[in-house]
């Protein structure tokens, strides 16, 4: 089986402009905890680089934080990222608590995206996927042996950070972000291989997004990284459909014109809203039914 990889291009990468920081008078890494700043710095980058959405949160920890991930929070030079792991391997992860939407950085990042819808915005919310979540609280490579050696545990594991990110989907369209964005930075087929990206759609992929497509649909559309769009195309377990588009437009345009009739989009990166498409057609994705 040949699964296509998307290559990520140098600008392809999320993050907080630390100039944008500077105007605004604010600090980092103090600046990723609040929702008055989450709010400030979102709409800030968003005038600043001519972006259609209001894009959160600034980095990928914020849900395995919010289950007791230790988070290093860094600086105006690096961004958040993992600190020491919370767990010794993959047994402890399914010890640990569930998300608390009511508290700590990921109730700000939800907070910021309500005010942002309520004063009109719209807003685009990345959702990161499981190994990038396990990337924050267990060694990858104790995550990688289990994958080849015990898919049962995985499977539990895979189960339970289904259920969490589900969970945070739905306070997501509660809060009324325009699009969530669903990317696994860490499980891409170049790091995996074919045999346990298969294994990853097989397992957790394809019956998440049928669930996550059930709380989002008429409500808010669903980007895929590119990565995902491809692993789920190429083991059939998705179709990329065309849709016309009346003319020619930037991707976060077309994604717009597209929203109220398709679940999922995903043929380019989400921070390429701004780029022109090119062509007067949009792939969207279908899952396939089984």
């Amino acid at each position: 089986m040949t699964i296509r990889d998307y290559r990520c291009r140098s600008d392809d990468q999320a993050g907080v402009d630390p100039e944008i920081v500077k105007k605004l008078g604010l600090s980092l890494p103090e600046g990723h905890k609040h929702a008055e700043s989450i709010y400030d710095i979102a709409l800030e980058t968003k005038k600043a680089h001519g972006r259609p959405f209001c894009e959160l949160p600034f980095c990928h920890t914020v849900e395995a934080e919010a289950m007791g991930g230790h988070v290093n929070y860094g600086d105006e030079r690096t961004g958040p990222r993992a600190a020491d792991y919370v767990c010794d391997n993959l047994e402890e992860v399914l010890e640990l608590q569930s998300m608390d939407f009511s508290e700590g950085r990921i109730h700000e990042v939800l907070e910021a995206s309500r005010k942002l819808s309520e004063d009109g915005e719209r807003v685009s919310l990345e959702i990161a996927g499981p190994l990038t979540m396990l990337n924050v609280l267990v060694d990858a490579r104790k995550v990688f042996r289990a994958m080849r050696k015990d898919k049962d545990l995985v499977r539990d594991v895979f189960d339970k950070l289904h259920r969490e990110l589900i969970a945070y989907a739905r306070e997501a369209v509660k809060s009324g972000v325009y699009m969530i964005s669903y990317a696994d930075s860490a499980a891409g087929v170049n790091i995996l291989g074919p045999k346990m990206a298969k294994e990853l759609v097989d397992d957790f992929t394809y019956d998440f997004l049928k669930e996550l497509q059930e709380v989002t649909a008429g409500k808010t559309v669903v980007h895929l990284c590119p990565k995902t769009s491809l692993m789920l195309v190429d083991t059939g377990k998705a179709t990329f459909v065309d849709i016309d588009l009346p003319d020619a437009m930037s991707y976060g345009e077309a994604i717009d014109y597209i929203k109220d009739t398709s679940n999922f989009v995903g043929q380019m990166c989400i921070q390429n809203l701004s780029r022109e498409m090119g062509t007067k057609q949009i792939k969207t994705i279908v899952l396939n039914e089984f």
